[in-house]
């Protein structure tokens, strides 16, 4: 079991930048390939990002690709998002996951563990 505490999140102005964080809790964290998704009021839950375990590979959602950069740090268990050059439909709370398989999947289904989520707010 892991438990996942998302972190960095606010209200910025379009343009801006946010990096949010998000800490593992256990000593299993390199063996999770990990992700970030975002659910905006009304909306699904959806995809943004993913990173392999050893941070080697990475897959983006189109509407991010650019803009947004995941990373990791294994010995301190924390994942990463870097955003920039936010826009208003950047608005949303944005959740950290784990997943156990092999893969970095970009589908809700392939995550075991979720975090709180913590929310952006991109004002235009």
């Amino acid at each position: 079991q892991v438990q996942l505490v998302e972190s960095g999140g606010g209200l910025v102005q379009a343009g801006g930048s946010l990096r949010l964080s998000c800490a593992a809790s256990g000593r299993t964290f390199s063996s999770y390939a990990m992700g970030w998704f975002r659910q905006a009021p009304g909306k699904e839950r959806e995809f943004v990002a993913a990173i392999s375990r050893s941070g080697g590979s990475t897959h983006y959602a189109d509407s991010v690709k650019g803009r947004f950069t995941i990373s990791r740090d294994n010995a301190k268990n924390t994942v990463y998002l870097q955003m920039n050059s936010l826009k208003p439909e950047d608005t949303a709370v944005y959740y950290c996951a784990a997943s156990r398989g092999s893969a970095y999947p970009d589908n809700l289904r392939g995550y075991n563990y979720w975090g709180q989520g913590t929310q952006v707010t991109v004002s235009s």
